[in-house]
């Protein structure tokens, strides 16, 4: 039988202790909104009191438990300013953190420890609750997010445990993560959650749809900007919503947040198969004469690299301590960056010239187009995090418009420019189309390879995570789960090692459904009447445009994978 199942953390009981708490810190919210006035600050502070103060309700008690933790992870760009890491607080939360981990890489049995840990460190005396006032924006940590679970133990048998616990191996949990994360450091969250390796596809894009094909690069940008909103609406709608499941569990119960899980968690295992053809692309393209003969078997260069890719980065999923990663992969949004810089570089100074004309429009293969185009964004996943994460709520759509403005005229940019030097044989990474004696080619190729490195444990890691709830917990267990989910994206990704046209197969199926269609449907059931006849109106237009981007650009991926397999 499983230690912490599923249904066991669906249940809270709040105990007398729990009670006083929720008293001592509603009526220190109560003083703190008579003291201060009515400015628009105000507002962002009532916003970030309601989540801090809230308990984790129904709606984030359910599988998966581990999305907060692993998604913040994965998208976080961690501040400069680590100063507040020598607190006193902050370093009795680590000592703690670290005690109840020695078990294993799985998170579950955290929830019950959690609620008794944390408990001490909450404002008990005058002076505490005194500081707490001074201090109205901080949030919780994305801990506190995790649902307690009933007390099987006494209180005081726990802290008896926890005073005798040793210091272990640090954990996934212990990572850093973003808490009243600023204006600008919101913005690099975004951006590094939106800037992939769907730009390296971006002039691929408009060879296959053709010059005007990029409209729909620019209505995709307006329409998911709208539906990030929609995603902030809908955690407006009830405190204890912090995350996309929650979202999917307050609109269609926990069917739809077992539903919303599964696509967020099918995409990012999808980036991961990305990742392993990408590296033997631009390998293969840099090594062309590499082989391996196996006995009778004869891996080409593309296979071998694949495979010495899958054999670099097992041992980083392996890890318990993914906060180095963390660090390096927030130089994901500089690689994208450098990586186009070098496009244009090489197209303008290193004179590779603008030759090609190209197609106004290509009908047979616009489809194609539609999935690479959606692929690019593909952030809806951690904008739910984002915004429960900021200190000024209000600059939430603000921060959206940012985002999605850069990374629409990076990815436009880069798409113009390479099939404008290309043309026709713009190859699925305009890197593989950039003459290696260049040093910016080299650069950009350089670049490319490195940065997966980085970002594939902590991709992985969420869907790891999240089947290792639904296994008893165990050290065994979680290895040969990670193991076997880095085999199999090799696996797939030897089978179909079609970058361009997998790329526009998630962004038809998975991505199209996670940024476009779920967060309309999941706001028409949160706010059915609580919205104007327009909005609804509106909401239905993006579903059906969605569904048919979707249809169409899956069915057409699909067949000319067919078409190239056979």
């Amino acid at each position: 039988m499983m230690k912490n199942s599923v249904s066991e953390s669906s249940f809270y009981i709040e105990s007398d202790s729990d009670r006083e708490e929720k008293g001592t810190e509603k009526g220190g919210e109560e003083e703190e909104e008579e003291e201060e006035g009515g400015s628009s600050s105000e507002s962002d502070s009532s916003v970030v009191a309601s989540r801090q103060f809230s308990r984790p309700g129904s709606h984030n008690t359910a599988w998966p438990n581990s999305y907060r933790q692993s998604i913040d992870t994965y998208s976080n760009v961690v501040s400069p300013n680590l100063g507040f890491l020598s607190s006193p607080a902050h370093s009795a939360l680590s000592r703690l953190s670290s005690s109840f981990l020695s078990s294993s890489l799985t998170r579950k049995q955290t929830p019950e420890i959690l609620s008794s840990l944390i408990k001490p460190l909450l404002p008990t005396t005058t002076n505490d609750h005194h500081h707490q006032q001074q201090q109205p924006h901080e949030r919780r940590s994305s801990h506190a997010l995790l649902p307690p679970l009933p007390e099987k133990r006494s209180s005081k048998k726990i802290h008896d445990d926890a005073d005798h616990d040793q210091p272990s191996k640090l954990s996934f949990d212990d990572l850093p993560v973003s808490q009243n994360c600023s204006y600008g450091q919101a913005v690099m969250n975004g951006i590094n959650a939106l800037c992939g390796i769907g730009i390296l596809s971006t002039p691929h894009a408009v060879k296959e749809g053709g010059w005007l094909g990029l409209s729909m690069l620019l209505l995709f940008a307006v329409l998911a900007w709208y539906t990030g909103i929609l995603l902030r609406r809908c955690l407006d709608s009830d405190p204890g919503l912090e995350t996309y499941p929650d979202i999917g569990q307050a609109a269609f119960g926990t069917t739809g947040r077992i539903i919303v899980a599964i696509a967020l968690y099918a995409e990012l295992y999808a980036c991961c198969v990305e990742y392993i053809i990408l590296e033997g692309d631009n390998l293969a393209s840099l090594f062309p004469n590499a082989k391996l003969s196996l006995g009778g078997l004869v891996l080409n260069s593309h296979n071998l690299f694949a495979l010495m890719t899958t054999i670099a980065v097992l041992p980083t999923v392996w890890l318990k301590d993914f906060r180095m990663l963390s660090y390096i992969s927030a130089g994901g949004v500089v690689a994208s960056i450098l990586v186009v810089l070098c496009l244009f570089w090489a197209g303008i100074v290193d004179h590779v010239g603008f030759q090609s004309k190209g197609t106004a429009l290509n009908l047979t293969t616009f489809p194609v187009a539609i999935g690479i185009y959606s692929y690019c964004f593909q952030g809806h996943a951690v904008f739910p995090n984002i915004y429960t994460s900021m200190a000024k709520p209000s600059e939430y759509p603000s921060v959206l418009i940012t985002c999605f403005t850069i990374v629409t005229l990076f990815s436009a940019g880069a798409g113009a420019i390479g099939y404008a030097m290309f043309g026709e044989s713009t190859q699925s990474q305009f890197t593989l189309n950039m003459p290696q004696n260049l040093v910016a080619s080299k650069i950009a190729i350089w670049t490319t390879v490195v940065n997966p490195f980085t970002k594939y444990a902590l991709t992985m890691a969420p869907v790891a995570l999240s089947l290792e709830e639904l296994v008893p917990s165990s050290h065994v267990y979680s290895i040969l789960i990670r193991t076997a989910l880095v085999i199999s994206t090799l696996v797939v990704g030897l089978v179909i090692p079609f970058f361009g046209l997998v790329l526009a197969l998630i962004g038809s199926l998975l991505t199209m459904l996670v940024s476009f269609i779920l967060p309309c449907i999941c706001f028409l059931s949160i706010a059915r009447r609580k919205i104007s006849r327009l909005e609804g109106t509106f909401c239905m237009f993006i579903i059906i445009i969605g569904l048919i981007c979707s249809a169409i650009g899956t069915y057409s991926a699909l067949s000319k994978i067919i078409q190239n397999l056979s």
